[in-house]
């Protein structure tokens, strides 16, 4: 009963739309597939690393207000600057990936850098994992158990963003996005811009 407790409140915080999605979003669509997933690589070893720090019961840290400040400053600055990059970025088509960019560099460990800077800079991860081992995984729950549900939910992000990353990327869906492409831009651009900018008044 606790693991699907877990699980379900995991996987409805997957559904609630945030940064990664957005960057998911923009690389699937500009993008070869690959890059998408290295994106979703560095998505979910951020992740990874909050989960360890839950299942190893480090709630301490949650509690650490120069940490959780520094986390937040950082992550909104990162967030309005990939934002901006997106809301300056010229109309061109979907082919035309803008080699040299920030955010279209083809190389797998700048795609892996921006998903895991976007996950790893947003306290609300941290928070999020270790709120949830703390309220809802019972004390008396074993080390190994602890670390099979941090492995299934680690799991879980990597293909709930593969998953994204598939349907959007895939030629038929760029291909019915290509008159949107633009505004799909712009919209990841504020959108990504806005949750820098709560994220920093939060």
């Amino acid at each position: 009963m606790e693991f699907i407790l877990i699980a379900s409140a995991h996987f409805l915080a997957l559904l609630s739309p945030g940064p990664d999605l957005f960057l998911i979003m923009r690389t699937a669509l500009r993008m070869p597939m690959r890059y998408a997933f290295s994106v979703c690589a560095g998505i979910t070893t951020a992740n990874a690393i909050y989960l360890i720090i839950a299942v190893l019961g480090l709630e301490a840290v949650r509690d650490m207000n120069p940490l959780m400040s520094v986390l937040k400053y950082l992550g909104s600055g990162y967030l309005i600057y990939i934002g901006y990059l997106l809301l300056r970025a010229p109309q061109r088509p979907i082919s035309q990936n803008a080699e040299g960019g920030v955010l279209h560099q083809s190389s797998f460990v700048h795609q892996f850098a921006l998903g895991f800077t976007s996950a790893i800079l947003n306290p609300k991860n941290a928070i999020f994992y270790l709120s949830l081992f703390t309220v809802m995984v019972s004390a008396e729950t074993p080390l190994i158990a602890r670390a099979l549900y941090g492995l299934w939910m680690v799991s879980i992000v990597f293909a709930w963003d593969m998953g994204v990353a598939v349907v959007l990327g895939n030629r038929r869906a760029k291909s019915y996005l290509e008159r949107w492409i633009f505004g799909l831009e712009k919209l990841s651009g504020l959108m990504l811009s806005l949750f820098g900018i709560l994220l920093f008044l939060d």
